[in-house]
């Protein structure tokens, strides 16, 4: 019997995306933001790192404030305004106290009822790794909602702490219990992509715009269990 795949809570009026590099949350996770600030939802985007290690041949002086435009952009698209980068070594995320205390310091400044990150699991499938800053960042993201709430783990920290987080949903492609309908928002999607043109352009021959067409083609299928022609699966932590 085909179990029945929910749909992501959206009862909620302010979220934040935490992710490590741009284009992190471009390769699907945005059809689900577009949707969301087009019911009028406040998004903010917080990203660990400029993504300055990202491009083969550009040095990393020059490939961050590069990659930090392209996120500009990028969010700009799908309605959001807010990007904040925590300026954290690209390739050198480390899961432990001090990513989680500057993430739950990020928590408390944004205050959102609903936090959105990227999958944090050792593989994407089987037989593809995933990167060493997504599992750190991941992982270190559902701590830190503890964290944020928490007066006594982080006690140098300025800001208010902050108890509002309800949801926690992890982008994932593989094993989703949850799903949001974006057949709505693909075009957004794949716009949203394509505003990152030089890292795509160092990845392929292959137009910017096929390429980001393919992505958002192959991370928007319809899901088993959920009714949409097109959806972005999460795993959904309740807090």
């Amino acid at each position: 019997m085909l179990r029945r795949m929910e749909q992501i809570p959206e009862d909620w009026k302010r979220g934040v995306v935490i992710v490590a590099h741009p284009d992190d949350i471009e390769y699907g996770a945005a059809a689900a933001v577009a949707r969301w600030t087009g019911q009028g939802k406040d998004i903010r985007y917080v990203l660990a790192t400029s993504g300055e290690a990202g491009i083969a041949g550009l040095p990393p002086a020059d490939c961050g404030p590069l990659r930090e435009e392209e996120e500009r952009r990028s969010a700009a698209v799908v309605g959001v305004s807010e990007v904040e980068f925590l300026g954290h070594h690209d390739g050198r995320l480390q899961e432990g106290l001090e990513l989680r205390r500057v993430l739950a310091a990020a928590i408390r400044r944004h205050r959102p009822e609903f936090v959105l990150t990227m999958n944090h699991r050792e593989t994407w499938g089987p037989g593809f790794l995933n990167s060493a800053d997504h599992r750190a960042l991941g992982q270190s993201v559902l701590d830190a909602v503890s964290d944020a709430a928490n007066e006594w783990i982080f006690p140098e920290l300025t800001e208010p702490r902050w108890t509002g987080v309800r949801w926690v949903a992890v982008n994932v492609m593989i094993g989703a219990t949850h799903a949001v309908d974006v057949t709505a928002t693909v075009d957004t999607a794949v716009a949203s992509l394509a505003e990152h043109s030089r890292y795509l352009q160092a990845l392929s021959d292959v137009p910017v715009l096929d390429q980001a067409r393919a992505q958002i083609e192959m991370a928007t299928g319809p899901r088993d269990g959920f009714a949409a022609d097109r959806a972005v699966g999460f795993e959904l932590y309740q807090f």
